[in-house]
């Protein structure tokens, strides 16, 4: 088969340049038709697609073969470059102009009808897609996809390279450390009884390279998580993982910034300007009511406690004066409130922790709801000052603690922005630093770290580590881009005390900790340099430049979100023996 012909080049390359050129193509039949004594069959490779003709009277041997190609047959064919006949040209293929005389042709292999059409616009069930993705990843947008994925690693490996990193490989099977997701486990059966977990990232090797002496450390690294699915949640995913030494949260932050400059230009042609804007966790949370806020278009969050502290609207005045807070939002009269629409927002709200949604809307004689009767003339206008409202446009208040005010409206504005398309086309990137170390476990009565637990606090919050640890901000920063967190990362504790203080203060025992955490803990006696680092998701970042939702989209081989592998028909039991071999048994239910 094939005798001795070699691929000249892809289908999608040839141009008016190769007029007159032999070629040899080898692909698949994308569309054959028979047009009363020639033959056209498109043929497409990952480069894209190409005509070729065959005349019966100039190649028969030929034409007899290509009598028999159906959709998706693997073909291969010999023949020269030729303009196409005026007004045969097809400006929607960017090889339109041109077209390949078959002189020989051959069947590589014999196809059966697929069960979708390879083209973009298809109605199909995503099981369907996932079960014959080999099918689907022949699709020119699923080829476009994946060749992007690819180009965007690997500006980011260029990049990282000419900044003096080392890539550097750490182990995929791991001891189990129980933190934040929960872990996949994998059985030895060498030390029966013992398992392995699969890392949910590299965090605790990462710094042990740092005490290494590494000191520019990266890694496209596949991380394992066992958590409950959605569109942008995988439970394996990949990660641009880096640490480096002798650092603080500007020069990680710079580098990371740079990094993704280059990368989206490269792969994407999408322009990022530097420095990307910083904010707070505080100011984040205050003007936009989300740690992963959308800045892409107004509706800002104010607070007007001062404002209604002596309401006689006693939801409002009762709040203040328990020291809780009143935050609102101006809606402009150009979105159409209807109470069907009102009623939605106020149960997202409600899903925030918040009581209710206070709506007034400032109509001709500036109060037309239910609320506004309550308010005075000048609450009403210094209302309407503070949040920038004009008659006509509706304010929507929620009194609550801090936190949940924020948080509450803040969804009421992201539902908002998401319905009424108000974000404007673009790319807006943005870091948020200063977040709490620590965090209460209502559920649990306990404190817990708001990241993870090996993030250094800011130095002047040290001393309140002892007084009041729900108040320490850590050298924590957060990447988003279009609301959506892209990264994160922070400068870590580098001191065995100081980490062991840590430990302390989240409920883990001097025990547990060395149990879990002993070969970090003894590494930092011996050297740790100051470190810091930041893990960014390749494939959250990939999505949002093409403009999808779901990351299963540029992953070429995801999961369903039950976590299934149509495909591979991924998990599947084991058999008796494999079980007895690891010392297993499977226990009904």
């Amino acid at each position: 088969m094939m005798k001795n012909l070699k691929k000249t080049c892809g289908c999608g390359e040839i141009s008016v340049k190769d007029i007159g050129k032999e070629v040899v193509l080898m692909g698949w039949a994308h569309r054959v038709r028979d047009h009363g004594g020639l033959i056209f069959v498109d043929v497409r490779d990952r480069t894209g697609i190409v005509q070729a003709v065959c005349d019966p009277q100039k190649s028969p041997s030929a034409y007899e073969i290509m009598k028999e190609w159906k959709s998706e047959f693997v073909i291969a064919i010999k023949g020269k470059v030729q303009r196409r006949p005026p007004g045969t040209e097809n400006p929607n293929l960017p090889t339109g102009e041109v077209e390949v005389i078959v002189e020989y042709a051959e069947t590589l292999n014999p196809a059966l009808p697929p069960p979708f059409l390879i083209r973009d616009q298809i109605e199909v069930e995503e099981i369907t897609r996932l079960r014959y993705r080999y099918i689907d990843l022949r699709r020119p947008k699923m080829v476009r996809y994946t060749y992007s994925r690819y180009k965007f690693t690997k500006a980011v490996r260029d990049f990282m390279d000419r900044e003096g990193f080392w890539e550097i490989e750490t182990p995929i099977l791991i001891k189990s450390t129980p933190e934040g997701a929960r872990d996949f486990i994998v059985p030895s059966r060498l030390i029966p009884g013992s398992f392995y977990a699969l890392p949910q990232s590299p965090q605790l090797l990462k710094q042990i390279l740092m005490v290494s002496g590494i000191e520019k450390y990266f890694q496209i690294a596949r991380c394992f998580r066992d958590e409950d699915l959605r569109a942008d949640r995988q439970p394996e995913f990949t990660q641009i993982d880096i640490e480096m030494s002798f650092v603080d949260r500007e020069d990680v932050m710079d580098l990371t910034e740079r990094m993704l400059q280059y990368a989206f230009k490269e792969a994407f042609d999408i322009e990022l300007y530097l420095p990307f804007p910083r904010l707070t966790y505080v100011e984040a949370m205050e003007r936009f009511g989300s740690d992963k806020p959308d800045i892409s278009f107004g509706m800002e969050l104010k607070d007007v406690s001062d404002i209604l502290a002596n309401s006689s609207f006693r939801v409002f005045a009762e709040a203040v004066k328990n020291g809780k807070c009143i935050k609102g939002i101006c809606v402009s009269q150009a979105i159409p409130l209807t109470r069907q629409l009102v009623e939605k927002l106020t149960n997202l709200a409600k899903e925030e922790g918040a009581s209710g949604l206070a709506v007034i809307t400032l109509g001709e004689e500036f109060r037309t709801s239910r609320v506004a009767k309550f308010l005075t003339e000048g609450e009403l206008h210094n209302l309407a000052q503070r949040l920038s409202a004009e008659r006509g446009d509706t304010l929507l208040l929620v009194a609550e603690d801090w936190e949940i005010a924020c948080s509450a409206l803040g969804r009421v504005r992201g539902a908002l922005g998401e319905q009424f398309r108000l974000k404007r086309e673009g790319f807006y990137p943005l870091w948020v630093t200063d977040f709490f170390l620590f965090k209460y476990n209502e559920k649990e009565k306990r404190i817990e770290p708001s990241h993870h637990p090996f993030s250094s606090p800011l130095d002047e919050d040290i001393p309140l580590l002892d007084k009041d640890p729900l108040k320490v901000r850590g050298k924590i920063y957060d990447i988003i881009l279009n609301g959506s967190e892209i990264g994160g990362g922070s400068i870590r504790i580098h001191d065995s005390n100081l980490q062991r203080k840590v430990f302390q203060i989240i409920g883990l025992d001097e025990r547990t900790a060395e149990d879990r955490f002993g070969f970090l803990l003894r590494a930092f006696q011996y050297g740790a340099p100051p470190h810091g680092g930041i893990a960014l998701g390749l494939d959250r970042i990939v999505a949002l430049a093409l403009g999808e939702e779901s990351i299963r989209e540029v992953i070429t081989f995801p999961k369903t979100q039950t976590g299934t592998c149509p495909l591979t028909e991924a998990p599947a039991p084991l058999d008796e023996s494999q079980l007895k071999e690891l010392h297993l048994k499977i226990e009904e239910e």
